[in-house]
């Protein structure tokens, strides 16, 4: 593996995660800044308080698309530069931080729940596949978008080590990474655990009134 390479592998990654789609598809459609109400969270969830579906799938695909890409990049042309599948943590890890603490956002980005589902899908869509419906079912049964990203981030790493995992050193890399990713996604959502313990989150699909 070529460090060059690999260092620059990362930093692309993390600067394609920078790119905040929620702020991104407000502006161009001309939406209030997902972070001015609602949680404040620049995320699919929050922009759907704006009450602009299209808005909110658009933010969800771009938000994860932005996840998986760089993983599907060094899965398909990285032995061309020496990054093998060693590199697929390293790179997913780069784009989910890029979303978490965007460059181009003053380092304020959302909780990362899209970000790491296209993660997910990059390690292996079965197991992307996996983690999105766990997170499906705990949200048609509760309304909780946030309740059912933090069952579904403690499932990633288990449902991880279920299957085929490839060699040790990728594997130690890629469990290493999704424990993180899974610990992170659960410190982004602190405040909504708190609301969750009072009865104060709020439910999918509830509108919050935008500041002009």
């Amino acid at each position: 593996m070529t460090p060059l390479y690999l260092l620059a592998a990362i930093l692309a990654a993390y600067l394609i995660g920078s790119l905040s789609f929620a702020v991104i598809i407000s502006r161009v459609m001309g939406l209030n800044d997902p972070r001015s109400y609602g949680s404040k969270n620049p995320g699919a969830t929050n922009v759907l308080r704006s009450g602009n579906k299209m808005a909110a799938v658009l933010t969800l695909l771009f938000d994860a698309l932005k996840g998986w890409a760089p993983m599907a990049w060094v899965q398909w042309q990285g032995a061309a530069y020496g990054l093998g599948d060693g590199a697929l943590a390293a790179v997913g890890f780069a784009a989910f931080i890029g979303h978490l603490y965007p460059v181009f956002f003053r380092f304020q980005g959302g909780k990362g729940v899209a970000t790491a589902a296209g993660v997910l899908f990059g390690v292996h869509w079965l197991l992307g596949l996996g983690v999105l419906l766990s997170w499906l079912l705990v949200a048609y049964l509760t309304r909780y978008s946030s309740l059912s990203a933090l069952l579904s981030a403690l499932a990633a790493p288990l449902l991880y080590l279920l299957g085929d995992r490839g060699p040790w050193y990728v594997e130690q890399a890629l469990l290493l990474m999704l424990v993180s990713l899974s610990a992170l996604l659960i410190w982004r959502h602190r405040q909504n655990i708190a609301k969750l313990v009072r009865g104060e989150e709020s439910k999918i699909g509830a509108k919050a009134k935008a500041k002009a």
